[in-house]
C-alpha cells in the first residue's frame, strides 16, 4: 500500500505544468481581486431542485424531496425518524455517491446513507446525476458511482451594507413534530465571512394506520387498524462553516454534528406492531477544500476530511434475541485534483484520492477490519462550438486488513473502469441537444458483506455495474405578443437508458436456520428504462399592479423493466420485475406566486409493483399515490420613516400532505402516515 500511495502522489507531481500564462479576466470587489473561469455547461445535465423551488415542497429531508426526481426509488419505513435510502434507476442503493458540500459522505460499515438525516433547514440545492458529474476539476471520488447525489449548503450572500443575516425559524406539525432552526450569518471581512446553523427535531412518530392483507384466493388474511407505535425520534444537528476567497482562488471549512436517539417500529404482521428496539446516532465530521488558480492554464483543489461516526443498537426482546451492539467507524479522506487548459476547448484533469477507513465493535470474535483505498482518474474534456465531449478512467486500489488472534491482508484486485460522456448540438441558435455516455464502475463490498462476524464471506468479489445512456434534451424562452407580455420558459427532456448489474451482491440462508446467513455474488440484473421531464414556466406582467404572477409547472415520468436474470435453473423469479421497482411511476409539482403569496401543489404516483422477483400474486403490492398543498405568505416588515432600522421578514407555510389519507405501504407491513399537516413560520433579520 505504501508503494501505492508513492506512486499516486507522484503521478499527481508530473501532471502539475511548469508554466504560468497570462492572467484570467477578473472581477475588482474591494481590496480582492477573485479570478472568474468563463462559464461552461456539462456535458450531462443533472436534475436540480433548489432556492425557494426546494423550500417549497411538501418536505423535511432530503429523501423527501428525491422523490419528485425521475428514475429514483426511495425505500422508506416510515414517519419522520424511519430510515431512508434512496435508490438510482434500480442498481440499489450501494450505487449512489452521496456528496455533501463536495465531498463523499462515507460509510464502509454497510454502503448505504441515510438520507433522513439531512435536514432541509440549510440546503441551498440537491442535483442529481445519472453517471457522475463532469465538470473538469473534480476529485477521484466523483468518478466512483453509478449515479452521484451533490447536497449544497447555504453559501452567506449579504446585501449591500448589511455584515449579519439572522434566521429564527419554528416548524410544528402531525404526530408531536416540532422543529426549531436557527441559522447566523457573519461578514468577518471582505473576503472571508461565518455560517453558523443549529436545529432540533422532536416527534412521537405516533399515527393512526389501516393495513390488510389478503390471500391469493382474495379472502382476507387479516386486518389491521392502529397506531404506528416505536416511532419517536429525537435530533439534534449543529453546522459551522468558514468561507474565504483568495485573489487567485477560494476555500471553505466545515464542521457538522449530528446525534439522534429514536424508536425503531417493527413490521406490522398478524396484528402485532410493539416494539422496543432502538437506535442511537452520533456523527461528527471536519471538511474543507482549497480551489487555487496558477495564471490561465493550471488549476488544483484540495480536499481533506475526517469523520467519527458511532452508532448503538439495542433489542431487548429476549423472545427473539437480546443484542445490544455498538459501532465506531472513522474515516480519513485526502484529495488532491489538478486541471490543466491546453487550449481554450480542451483540457486535462489528473485527480488522486486517499481514503482510511477503519470499524470496531463490542460484538464477540470481531475482526476490527482497518481499509486502504488509493483513486487516481485521468480526465479529459473537449469543447468545440455544438460538441463537448469527456472520457475518463478510474484506477481502483484497495486494501483491507482484518485482527482477530492474527492478523490478515485482504488484497482486492487493481480494477480500472472507463466513462465517455457526449452532448451534440445540431443547431447553435438553439438549446437542443442529444446526449449519450457509457460508464462502467463497480462499487466495493463492505465491512458487514465480507467481515460481519458468522455472516461476512472475505472471497466476494466487487459488484459491477454497466450503464448506457441516450437523451433529447430542450429548452426554449420566449415571450408571447399579447396585451401583458407573457414570459414562457420551456424545458423538456427524454433519456433511454440500458444498465446492467453483475456479481450483485445477496444474502442466502446457511444450512437450513433462517437465523444463519452468508453474503454470496451470484446476481445479475438488466434495467431498461425511459425517464420523461418537463416544466412551463409563466410570467405574466400584470398591468393592475407592479407584481408579476409566477406560475411553474413541471413533470416527472419513469418507466422501468428491471429483471433479475440470476438463477435461469427458477422459472418463478428468473426474468421477474425485481423487488420494489414499479414498471410505472411519475411527479408534478405546481408553484403559483404573486408578490409575497405563494401556494404549492404536488403529486406523487409509484404503480404496481413485487416485494420479491417471484412476480406472483402473493408478492403483489398495490399502487400509491399523494397530493400535497402548501400556502405561504412573506410578510415583509419595515420601519415608519425616522425610525430606527428594524426591518425583518417573516416567512410563513401552513402545509397539508396526503390530503385524500391514503393508506399505503412503501416498503410491505411499514405503513406510511395518511393526512397529516405543518405550520411553519420563520423569523428573517
Amino acid at each position: 500500500m505504501k508503494r501505492l500511495i508513492s506512486i499516486l502522489f507522484l503521478a499527481l507531481s508530473v501532471c502539475i505544468p511548469l508554466f504560468a500564462a497570462n492572467e484570467a479576466d477578473s472581477v475588482v470587489l474591494g481590496e480582492v481581486t477573485i479570478v472568474a473561469r468563463p462559464a461552461t455547461h456539462e456535458v450531462i445535465t443533472p436534475q436540480t431542485l433548489s432556492g425557494n423551488d426546494l423550500q417549497r415542497l411538501s418536505a423535511h429531508s432530503v429523501a423527501d424531496a428525491m422523490r419528485y426526481f425521475s428514475g429514483v426509488q426511495i425505500k422508506d419505513y416510515g414517519g419522520v425518524g424511519g430510515i431512508k435510502t434512496v435508490d438510482i434507476r434500480s442498481m440499489g442503493s450501494h450505487h449512489v455517491g452521496v456528496f455533501y458540500d463536495g465531498i463523499e459522505v462515507g460509510n464502509a460499515q454497510n454502503g448505504t446513507v441515510d438520507l433522513g438525516k439531512f435536514s432541509l433547514e440549510n440546503i441551498e440545492s440537491i442535483s442529481l446525476y445519472n453517471g457522475h458529474k463532469t465538470e473538469a476539476l473534480q476529485p477521484a471520488k466523483d468518478f466512483g458511482s453509478s449515479g452521484t447525489l451533490y447536497i449544497r449548503t447555504r453559501r452567506p450572500v449579504f446585501q449591500q451594507g448589511k455584515n449579519y443575516n439572522v434566521t429564527v425559524g419554528m416548524k410544528a406539525g402531525s404526530f408531536g413534530f416540532a422543529n426549531p432552526s436557527v441559522l447566523y450569518e457573519q461578514k468577518l471581512s471582505e473576503t472571508v465571512c461565518l455560517s453558523m446553523n443549529a436545529e432540533y427535531t422532536f416527534a412521537t412518530g405516533r399515527y393512526p394506520f389501516t393495513i390488510k392483507k389478503n390471500l391469493p384466493d382474495g379472502s382476507v388474511a387479516w386486518d389491521t387498524t392502529g397506531y404506528r407505535q416505536n416511532g419517536d425520534v429525537n435530533a439534534f444537528r449543529a453546522e459551522v462553516g468558514l468561507f474565504g476567497y483568495l485573489p487567485q482562488g477560494k476555500w471553505h471549512i466545515k464542521g457538522y454534528y449530528y446525534q439522534s436517539n429514536k424508536g425503531i417500529p417493527r413490521a406490522i404482521i398478524r396484528n402485532v406492531w410493539t416494539s422496543s428496539q432502538r437506535q442511537w446516532d452520533r456523527n461528527a465530521f471536519v471538511q474543507g477544500a482549497f480551489q487555487y488558480r496558477v495564471g490561465r492554464r493550471w488549476e488544483m483543489q484540495i480536499s481533506a476530511k475526517y469523520a467519527n461516526d458511532k452508532m448503538r443498537y439495542l433489542n431487548p426482546d429476549t423472545t427473539l434475541m437480546y443484542i445490544d451492539n455498538t459501532f465506531l467507524q472513522q474515516e480519513v479522506y485526502i484529495s488532491w485534483a489538478n486541471q490543466v487548459e491546453l487550449f481554450d476547448w480542451w483540457n486535462l484533469t489528473l485527480s488522486g484520492d486517499y481514503i482510511y477507513n477503519t470499524l470496531s465493535s463490542n460484538m464477540a470474535n470481531f475482526v476490527y477490519p482497518i481499509r486502504h483505498t488509493a483513486l487516481v482518474a485521468a480526465a479529459t474534456s473537449f469543447h468545440y462550438k455544438w460538441i463537448q465531449a469527456q472520457a475518463s478512467v478510474l484506477g481502483n486500489f484497495v486494501q483491507d486488513r482484518i485482527s482477530n488472534h492474527q492478523s490478515t491482508t485482504n488484497n482486492q484486485k487493481p480494477c480500472f473502469t472507463p466513462a465517455v460522456f457526449l452532448s451534440y448540438q445540431p443547431l447553435l441558435k438553439e438549446q437542443w441537444f442529444i446526449r449519450a455516455f457509457y460508464k462502467q464502475i463497480f462499487r466495493m463490498p463492505t465491512f458487514n458483506d465480507l467481515y460481519y462476524t458468522d455472516v461476512g464471506n472475505i472471497a466476494l468479489k466487487p459488484e459491477e455495474t454497466k450503464q448506457y445512456d441516450v437523451s433529447l434534451e430542450y429548452s426554449k424562452q420566449f415571450t408571447l405578443h399579447d396585451a401583458q407580455g407573457t414570459k414562457i420558459g420551456l424545458h423538456a427532456k427524454v433519456d433511454g437508458y440500458f444498465n446492467q448489474v453483475k456479481n450483485k451482491i445477496v444474502a442466502i440462508p446457511k444450512g437450513n436456520s433462517q437465523y444463519r446467513w452468508m453474503m454470496m455474488n451470484i446476481g445479475y440484473v438488466e434495467i431498461r428504462g425511459v425517464d420523461v421531464n418537463a416544466g412551463l414556466d409563466f410570467t405574466f406582467p400584470l398591468s393592475t399592479t407592479s407584481f408579476p404572477l409566477h406560475l411553474k409547472v413541471s413533470g416527472n415520468y419513469t418507466y422501468q423493466k428491471a429483471q433479475d436474470f440470476t438463477d435461469p435453473n427458477n422459472p418463478i423469479t428468473y426474468g421477474g420485475q425485481i423487488a420494489y421497482i414499479p414498471w410505472h411511476s411519475c411527479s408534478a409539482l405546481a408553484n403559483l406566486k404573486w408578490n409575497g403569496l405563494s401556494f404549492n401543489y404536488s403529486f406523487i404516483y409509484v404503480g404496481e409493483r413485487y416485494h420479491n422477483s417471484a412476480n406472483i400474486l402473493a408478492n403483489y403490492e398495490q399502487p400509491w399515490y399523494t397530493h400535497d398543498v402548501a400556502l405561504g405568505y412573506l410578510f415583509k416588515i419595515r420601519p415608519a420613516k425616522n425610525k430606527v432600522n428594524t426591518s425583518f421578514d417573516i416567512d410563513t407555510s401552513l402545509e397539508i400532505n396526503n390530503i385524500f389519507n391514503q393508506q399505503y405501504d412503501i416498503i410491505l407491513n411499514y405503513p406510511m402516515p395518511g393526512i397529516n399537516g405543518k405550520l411553519i413560520v420563520k423569523f428573517i433579520i
